[in-house]
């Protein structure tokens, strides 16, 4: 991981981007297994084994730790909260969450064949917080993330793609390179898109854990509040495509 240079990050968290959004790399490949068959057991008790309602919308939150849930119970995570606001509201939703903590954008797509199963009608794409942290040159993380974004647009699968920004204090090269890369795929690719993804917590401390990083379940709370528009769009998105379908 490159070293970042003086100052604060976000404009009001210091000195986090010698840090990772959950654990590096080398500790999440050990536990790969682990994850395919905790996500296999998901689909299996949630329906996605063809017994779902038909008109239930399948997503997958494909992220990091701020997908997983880092040190949260798994019902204050992202994806749980989303789709109890979503049903709440009456939506027919089922969301899995295929979070891994520390994963980046190239290792979310090493995973994306058996993370986003068959079946699955959109995917929310949350990666790229640790490539900044890390200070990976942004062309591999955009890389990373149009192979993603393409694979999936073959598969026919919808995509709200949520946008990273990095911490001002890795200069301003770093920092122009690395936020052009979420509006312009989005753009490219005509993907609904969610600008930044922790706004609104990303420097509060009472919505963020001690390590200054992660938000809390509030935190989390408040993430679902926000992006819950776009949400609602990438399902609309979905059933007008599938009303469409021969």
């Amino acid at each position: 991981m490159r070293k970042a240079a003086g100052g604060s990050g976000w404009s009001g968290i210091g000195r986090v981007a010698f840090r990772t959004y959950g654990k590096r790399r080398t500790d999440v490949q050990r536990g790969a297994g682990a994850f395919a068959l905790a996500a296999l057991l998901w689909l299996v008790s949630s329906g996605w084994d063809g017994a779902a309602a038909a008109d239930a919308v399948r997503i997958v939150v494909l992220g990091d730790s701020l997908a997983a849930g880092y040190q949260l119970p798994a019902s204050a995570a992202f994806p749980a909260q989303l789709e109890k606001a979503l049903k709440d509201k009456g939506v027919a939703v089922s969301i899995a969450n295929a979070g891994v903590s520390g994963d980046t954008a190239s290792g979310g797509l090493a995973r994306l064949d058996w993370s986003v199963p068959d079946g699955t009608d959109a995917v929310i794409l949350e990666l790229g917080a640790n490539d900044m942290l890390r200070g990976t040159d942004p062309k591999v993380t955009r890389a990373a993330l149009e192979e993603i974004v393409a694979r999936l647009k073959a598969r026919n699968v919808a995509v709200l793609l949520c946008g990273m920004k990095a911490q001002r204090n890795l200069g301003p090269d770093y920092v122009r390179a690395f936020d052009a890369i979420y509006p312009e795929l989005a753009a490219a690719n005509g993907l609904i898109f969610y600008p930044f993804f922790l706004d609104g917590i990303a420097t509060d401390a009472k919505l963020n854990q001690s390590d200054g990083l992660h938000p809390t379940a509030a935190g989390v709370a408040v993430i679902v509040e926000r992006i819950l528009p776009k949400v609602e769009e990438l399902i609309a998105r979905v059933k007008a495509k599938s009303r469409t379908s021969p």
